[in-house]
C-alpha cells in the first residue's frame, strides 16, 4: 500500500505486523486502547533479599531464555557500559535469539554487532541505532527487521502491547538494596532515569545495576522499589564524561550562527513569543546559539519562557538561574551541566519519557510546546524529513523527540546547512521519512528560509520582515547547483528497517543496501 507521505509499504510486512501504513499525525486522536500489564512476581516474605552477587546471577533468576526482549535505557550515551555487560554474560550462558529494545544504541555498543552475526542477537527495537550495530542493519546481518521508533512512539509501543518486555536492565548511578534507584548521586551522574520508568512498570522482571549502593531509603527515587525484582553491584555502570556527545557544542562557525540568528528572527517575529511561551532545542552548534540569542531578546521585552523540555543543556539552565525561564523539565541530561542543575535547582524537574511524549496519554508537554529547533539530514520539497540514514542508505541516527515535538508543537523549525561537503540537504525525495512533512513547518538554512505553504498564519506573519523567504524548490535547485543531483542509493528488495510513526502506524521502510564489487582492471 502507499501511505499518506507516499511511501509503498508491503502489504505482506503490514499483515506480519498486524500494522497499518501511516495516515497522518493526529489520525489517532481519541481511540480508545487497553494497556499491557506485566506478569510479576509477589514479594510477600519481609526476609527475601534483593540483591545479587552478579549480572549472571540476575540473568538466571530472571529465567533468562532463548527469545527475550531484554531492554535497556541510554541515559549514559557513548558512556554507557551497561548493554555490553549485561550481552557478554547472556553469550556466555549460550543463550539466542535476543531481541534488544532500547531507548537508543550508539558506537559504544558496536559489540552487538558482533552477536548479531552470531544469532545471540536477532532482533533489534529502538528510537537510535549507530555504529557497527547500524552497519550490521543496513546490510542485512539482523534477522528480523529493525524497529525504529521516536521516544513517544516508544513508550507508546510498550504501553500498548506492540513490543513486551522480559527483562529491563537499568544502570542506575545510585541505588539502595532493595531497588530504590536514582539518576543522581555517586560517581556516575547522569541527572535523570526517564527513559527507563516505563520499562520498570512494564517489564516482567526489573534489574537495577548501579556502582554506588546507598543506606535504605534512597529518596526521592526516579525508580521505584515496587518495580524492581533484583540489584546488582557493579564496578562502573558508564562514564559520565561521554555523556557529552559530539553532537553538543557551541559553534563559532559563520554559517550556523547566521542560521541561528535567522531562527531567533523567527522566533521573535512569530505570534508565539510572548509571556510564557514554550520551548525546546537541540544540541547543535546552532539550535544552542539560539538559547544565547534570546536572551536579551527576553530580557528587552520582560517575557518569561513558562518552561522548556526536551534534552537538557547548561546554556538553558543558564536561562533557568537567570529566572527568565520558570520552569526545565527534564527527560534527558545532555551535559554535565544540565545533571548539576537538576541536583542544585528546585525549579528543575525529571519526567517520564510518556510525560515528555507519548501520543496516546492524556497530557504529553510536546502537545503543549510552542516552540522546537530540530536538526535535520536531509528535508524533501514536501518538507518530509531524514534523521535515521545517511546518504549511503547506511543506518546511523536517531528519531530521538524529532517526530514527537514537530507534531506537537505550535512550530517547528528545522535548522540544517543546504550542503554538507558535497551532499545536498534539501532534495527531492529523502532517503527515509522518519518526521512527515505535516509536522514540520519552517525549515532553516544558510542559504535561505522555506515556510510549509499549509502554514499560511506564519506565510502572513514572517510577510515584509526582511528575512530571505523562499520556496523550498528553490533551495533544492541551489543546492543541486553547488553539488549537482545525488546519485539514487541501489538497494536490495528485503526490508531491513521499518519506520514506525510515534502512534505506532508505518511511516517507511528501511531496505538492505548493495554491496558492490569492484573489479581490477
Amino acid at each position: 500500500m502507499i501511505n499518506q507521505v507516499g511511501r509503498e509499504i508491503p502489504d505482506e510486512l503490514l499483515a506480519r505486523y498486524g500494522k497499518k501504513g501511516f495516515e497522518g499525525s493526529y489520525a489517532r486522536d481519541d481511540e480508545q486502547y487497553r494497556k499491557a500489564a506485566p506478569t510479576v512476581r509477589a514479594v510477600v516474605d519481609p526476609k527475601q533479599e534483593k540483591q545479587v552477587g552478579s549480572i549472571r546471577e540476575a540473568l538466571e533468576k530472571c529465567g533468562l531464555k532463548d527469545g527475550m526482549v531484554l531492554s535497556f535505557h541510554h541515559h549514559f550515551r557513548d558512556g554507557d557500559y551497561i548493554v555490553n555487560m549485561v550481552m557478554e554474560q547472556v553469550n556466555a550462558m549460550g543463550v539466542k535469539d535476543i531481541t534488544i529494545c532500547a531507548s537508543s544504541l550508539g558506537a559504544a555498543h558496536d559489540p552487538v554487532a558482533a552477536l548479531i552475526e552470531e544469532g545471540v542477537v536477532t532482533g533489534i527495537q529502538s528510537s537510535g541505532v549507530r555504529g557497527k550495530i547500524g552497519e550490521a542493519i543496513s546490510y542485512g546481518k539482523l534477522k528480523t527487521p529493525a524497529i525504529i521508533r521516536s521516544h513517544g512512539g516508544r513508550v507508546r509501543a510498550i504501553e500498548e502491547g506492540d513490543v513486551h518486555i522480559d527483562i529491563a536492565f537499568i544502570g542506575a548511578p545510585t541505588s539502595d538494596a532493595f531497588g530504590n534507584a536514582r539518576g543522581v548521586g555517586g560517581k556516575s551522574d547522569c541527572g535523570v532515569l526517564s527513559y527507563s520508568m516505563v520499562d520498570a512498570r512494564y517489564a516482567d522482571h526489573v534489574v537495577v545495576i548501579t556502582d554506588c549502593l546507598v543506606p535504605f531509603p534512597n529518596f526521592p527515587p526516579s525508580i521505584s522499589m515496587v518495580d524492581v525484582d533484583y540489584v546488582c553491584v557493579v564496578d562502573e555502570i558508564g562514564n559520565p564524561a561521554k555523556i557529552v556527545s559530539n553532537a553538543v557544542r557551541m559553534t563559532k562557525d559563520v554559517r550556523e550562527l547566521k542560521m541561528a540568528e535567522y531562527c531567533t528572527r523567527l522566533i521573535e517575529l512569530s505570534p508565539f513569543f510572548k509571556d510564557g511561551f514554550s520551548f525546546q532545542t537541540g544540541a547543535g552548534g546552532a539550535s544552542l546559539a539560539v538559547n544565547t540569542m534570546l536572551r536579551p531578546i527576553m530580557e528587552e521585552k520582560d517575557i518569561h519562557m513558562s518552561f522548556a523540555i526536551g534534552g537538557i543543556t547548561k546554556p538553558m539552565c543558564d536561562l533557568l538561574d537567570a529566572g527568565l525561564v520558570r520552569n526545565i523539565v527534564d527527560a534527558q541530561a545532555f551535559d554535565l551541566g544540565a545533571i548539576e542543575s537538576i541536583k542544585n535547582n528546585p525549579r528543575h524537574f525529571e519526567i517520564s519519557t510518556s510525560e515528555y511524549a507519548n501520543p496516546l496519554n492524556k497530557g504529553a508537554f510536546v502537545n503543549k510546546l510552542d516552540f522546537v529547533i530540530l536538526g535535520a539530514l536531509e528535508v524533501d520539497v514536501d518538507f518530509n524529513v531524514n534523521v535515521v540514514t545517511g546518504s549511503d542508505g547506511i543506518v546511523r541516527g536517531a528519531p530521538g523527540g524529532h517526530p514527537d515535538t514537530a507534531a506537537g508543537s505550535n512550530c517547528s523549525i528545522i535548522v540544517a546547512p543546504l550542503v554538507r561537503g558535497r551532499i545536498p540537504t534539501v532534495c527531492d525525495k529523502v532517503v527515509t521519512v522518519v518526521t512527515p512533512g505535516e509536522a514540520v513547518d519552517i525549515v532553516v538554512t544558510d542559504y535561505g528560509i522555506a515556510i510549509n505553504p499549509r502554514r499560511t498564519d506564519l506565510i502572513e506573519a514572517y510577510e515584509g520582515c526582511g528575512l530571505p523567504i523562499c520556496r523550498i524548490e528553490e533551495l533544492r535547485d541551489i543546492a543541486y547547483s553547488i553539488v549537482g543531483t545525488p546519485d539514487e542509493i541501489q538497494f536490495k528488495d528485503r526490508v531491513v528497517g521499518i519506520i514506525e510513526s510515534r502512534d505506532g502506524t508505518i511511516l517507511d521502510v528501511v531496505r538492505e543496501i548493495k554491496e558492490y564489487e569492484f573489479v581490477e582492471e
